[in-house]
């Protein structure tokens, strides 16, 4: 998150330049517009708690409760960038009790999920977690949860986007708000995927031998658990 926010204030100068041309524009200039893309990929493919997150999924429950996980990531982002075109984002910022509460929320959820993982029984046949069409439906609602819960998506699409914005453009300022959130969602989406493709890669290696994957699941709670006291004792 402090990457991402000295990157704001780094691209800053870049962006206030293209907005510096006069007259209406159907669209952001395009230098805007490149900065926009080369400055969101460079976000996405910095590891971050999302990534985690996916591959976490993946080595407890395996590659379908990966992408699952990743699709109720990107569905969850939705949220917040409905929230920062419709200006309700700021409300964490005007009330720092209400950022505080949705904070130690998700990190309690996240905590709770990676000792569930931790605990959770071995199945008689080391694939059968992989197979079970249940855990892709729970990673999935479970990650769109954790995702709304998550003040800094939404902190971050009202400091970032704004950069990218051009007032003089025929589009509406809100609706320049979706389209390039919902850009910055499927980019940080494709981070993700790679991620659990990654961590896919290894379950397979280790499907064989029960032992190995109790491990790997042991793994997966473990970063859970860590992503959550992480959040949790964040400052900011």
């Amino acid at each position: 998150m402090v990457k991402r926010v000295m990157a704001i204030h780094a691209v800053r100068a870049i962006a206030s330049r293209g907005h510096a041309g006069k007259g209406q524009r159907h669209m952001p200039s395009t230098e805007l517009l490149i900065t926009f893309f080369v400055t969101t990929a460079l976000f996405a493919y910095i590891p971050g708690p999302a990534m985690l997150y996916a591959a976490a999924q993946t080595l407890a429950r395996g590659r379908r409760a990966g992408f699952m996980a990743t699709l109720g990531i990107h569905i969850g982002c939705y949220v917040h960038v409905i929230a920062a075109a419709a200006g309700l984002s700021i409300i964490f910022h005007a009330v720092p009790v209400l950022y505080m509460a949705v904070k130690l929320a998700g990190a309690a959820y996240l905590v709770y999920l990676g000792i569930s993982l931790f605990r959770a029984k071995p199945q008689g046949e080391p694939t059968l977690a992989a197979l079970d069409p249940r855990s892709g439906r729970r990673a999935f609602v479970e990650s769109i949860s954790i995702e709304v819960l998550n003040p800094k998506t939404a902190i971050f699409f009202l400091a970032f986007l704004p950069q990218f914005i051009d007032p003089a453009a025929s589009f509406p300022v809100w609706l320049q708000f979706v389209l390039l959130g919902t850009i910055v969602n499927l980019i940080f989406s494709s981070a993700d995927i790679v991620c659990v493709m990654l961590a896919g890669a290894v379950v397979s290696r280790l499907k064989r031998s029960g032992s190995a994957q109790r491990l790997v699941q042991r793994a997966g709670g473990g970063i859970l658990i860590g992503l959550g006291a992480h959040l949790a004792l964040q400052r900011s």
